[in-house]
């Protein structure tokens, strides 16, 4: 993992992988300092819009304006490692069926305490983009592929095919964490579907249930230099009655790098931190 770690570095450095030189309010926008306006969004000299680094910049996504996977529009009072402050409030969080919101409940009463990142198996879905480790979007134009790469979970990293491929039958290819992601374009947003998961991952902080059936639908908008929005749509007929979507925007972080971490290295992990 190290050496994909390290290739990737190298192709986030001088010579970037596309071959070139070198419901809530947005956050602040701490890079203007002569305009109340944003910058707009950073190109490619062809008109794509870049997701990540201008050539010789340094930053990344994070500073998410949530904490936790709720449904858009919902309105629950949770802690950031995703603890409802009311347990009867969580038949609101998501459209569950009975099994999964039994099961949602039981994990919430047992405060959190089987989550499988105690036990350093890797958050997976939506939950590595709330992280506070942040992530990085590297356009790699010359192999048509997209790295999303986390500063949480052990600096994992997930591919994303832009090559046209259709997304795989669940039911022909072995699950993982990650899923098998393809993606295409929208106009200035990134749109990726994935599927083909395993189940052994909680895909929300909170303990929210899933099957090996889930199938995710990703928008990412990067609507100015600053910020990124972020929009899921959560389906799984086996675990939720209908499709949801939860979103959230996420703060270009200036001048700042990705800062190494293990979950083997701390007695902190994700928000989640070991009882004394």
């Amino acid at each position: 993992m190290r050496t994909l770690v390290l290739g990737l570095s190298l192709c986030m450095g001088a010579l970037g992988c596309d071959g070139s030189a070198a419901e809530a309010e947005a956050p602040g926008l701490s890079d203007v300092a002569t305009s109340t306006e944003a910058k707009a969004a950073p190109r490619y000299p062809d008109g794509l819009v870049r997701l990540d680094r201008n050539p010789g910049e340094v930053g990344y996504w994070g500073n998410p304006d949530a904490s936790s996977l709720v449904e858009l529009g919902v309105k629950v009072e949770m802690n950031d490692a995703g603890l409802l402050a009311n347990i009867g409030d969580a038949s609101k969080v998501a459209p569950f069926m009975p099994w999964s919101l039994a099961l949602y409940k039981y994990r919430q009463a047992n405060g959190l305490k089987d989550d499988p990142v105690r036990a350093c198996i890797s958050p997976a879905g939506p939950r590595h983009l709330m992280d506070k480790g942040g992530f990085r979007i590297i356009q790699d134009r010359n192999y048509d592929r997209i790295y999303l790469v986390f500063g949480g979970g052990n600096m994992n990293w997930r591919v994303i095919f832009m090559d046209g491929r259709a997304p795989p039958n669940p039911e022909e290819v072995t699950g993982t964490y990650f899923g098998h992601s393809v993606g295409r374009w929208e106009g200035d947003t990134l749109v990726v579907k994935s599927s083909g998961f395993i189940d052994r991952f909680w895909f929300s902080n909170g303990g929210l249930p899933h099957s090996k059936a889930l199938e995710l639908e990703e928008r990412f908008t990067r609507t100015n230099h600053q910020t990124l929005q972020y929009e899921v749509t959560i389906n799984d007929p086996h675990t939720y009655t209908r499709p949801w979507k939860s979103a959230w925007t996420l703060e270009w972080m200036e001048g700042q790098e990705i800062e190494e971490k293990f979950c083997e290295d701390t007695r902190e992990y994700g928000q989640l931190v070991e009882e004394p």
